[in-house]
């Protein structure tokens, strides 16, 4: 039986996935690993390079963009692996050998624990912030958006679990999507990824799930990956605001009810009018006007998509 099935999702960053796969592959594991790479539709040839220099890896081509969650689906449903990780396309292992089998290893030794995070660097080796506690509507209006330099410091060190040291072994609530390594067993009592997301808030919901059915969710130092930051996203800036904001809408629609998804689209719709009036501003009085009309463009279609998220079954 395969250990650990690997699952990434590409869009568009084939040399960056093939750093990630020559980081996990160029090795020799005491645990058994497979991977799989779901193409989501991309226009670079990464579909191309992966079978052509890593003729183990199972490839799973898609004809059009189908969003994170979806593509992170089917690759679970063909993954054999007793557990699996779900890997961006952007990171490399540190030490694949001791690390992939390390998070094996802690996971077999704590049938409890449901999600494995391992800790993330920078590309400099600093430590990426990667575990957090569930957000509050106070988190949620304030958390990357214009108002977040105006936060109390307490409000987002909790967010971001800034109370404790990123070095020790630790339960959490959630941690981000980038690498998070899933127990199949707990996979299949709580179900897959929620494809009513586009992408992000989709980890979030997931974890929220697994400790909800009872599972812990485990943040792991003593694995380590690099990540590289939305090196897909930052593709597209409009969508990623879009995406982005309606996924916490959905996540607050869907966890706590309607009238708390509805306060908080109308408050993040009322950050974009702001953003939009102050842009135009800037650009009246000459102030570098190139940007000024590039950001008044994406916030004006932000605000035209009114940030509705799928409606939640």
């Amino acid at each position: 039986m395969v250990d650990l099935s690997i699952v990434i999702v590409s869009w568009n960053v084939r040399d960056l996935l093939r750093r990630c796969l020559h980081s996990i592959l160029d090795t020799q594991h005491s645990v058994r690993v497979e991977v799989i790479v779901v193409d989501n539709a991309s226009t670079d040839s990464s579909s191309d390079m992966v079978p052509a220099e890593f003729p183990a890896v199972h490839v799973i081509t898609n004809q059009e963009n189908r969003g994170f969650p979806v593509a992170n689906n089917q690759g679970l449903a063909v993954a054999q692996g007793r557990h699996v990780l779900l890997l961006n396309p952007d990171t490399e292992v540190m030490d694949a050998e001791v690390g992939l089998a390390t998070m094996v290893a802690f996971a077999d030794a704590h049938p409890n624990v449901g999600m494995v995070g391992p800790q993330l660097l920078n590309p400099d080796g600093s430590v990426q912030s990667s575990r957090r506690r569930f957000p509050t509507l106070a988190t949620a209006a304030f958390e990357s958006t214009w108002l977040e330099p105006y936060a109390s410091r307490r409000l987002l060190a909790r967010y971001y679990l800034l109370d404790r040291p990123d070095d020790v072994v630790q339960d959490v609530d959630w941690v981000t999507g980038a690498a998070m390594m899933a127990r199949r067993e707990a996979i299949e009592q709580v179900g897959p990824l929620d494809e009513g997301f586009f992408m992000y808030s989709e980890e979030l919901d997931w974890c929220k799930r697994f400790r909800e059915a009872g599972w812990r969710v485990v943040y792991l130092p003593t694995a380590r990956i690099v990540h590289h930051v939305g090196k897909s996203s930052e593709q597209v800036v409009t969508a990623r605001h879009i995406h982005f904001q309606t996924s916490k809408v959905r996540y607050f629609r869907k966890h706590h009810g309607r009238i708390a998804g509805e306060a908080l689209r109308w408050f993040l719709l009322g950050n974009y009018v702001w953003q939009l009036g102050l842009e135009g501003a800037k650009w009246l009085v000459g102030h570098k006007r190139p940007l000024r009309i590039q950001r008044v463009a994406a916030y004006w279609q932000v605000l035209r998509s009114g940030l509705h998220a799928r409606q939640v079954e």
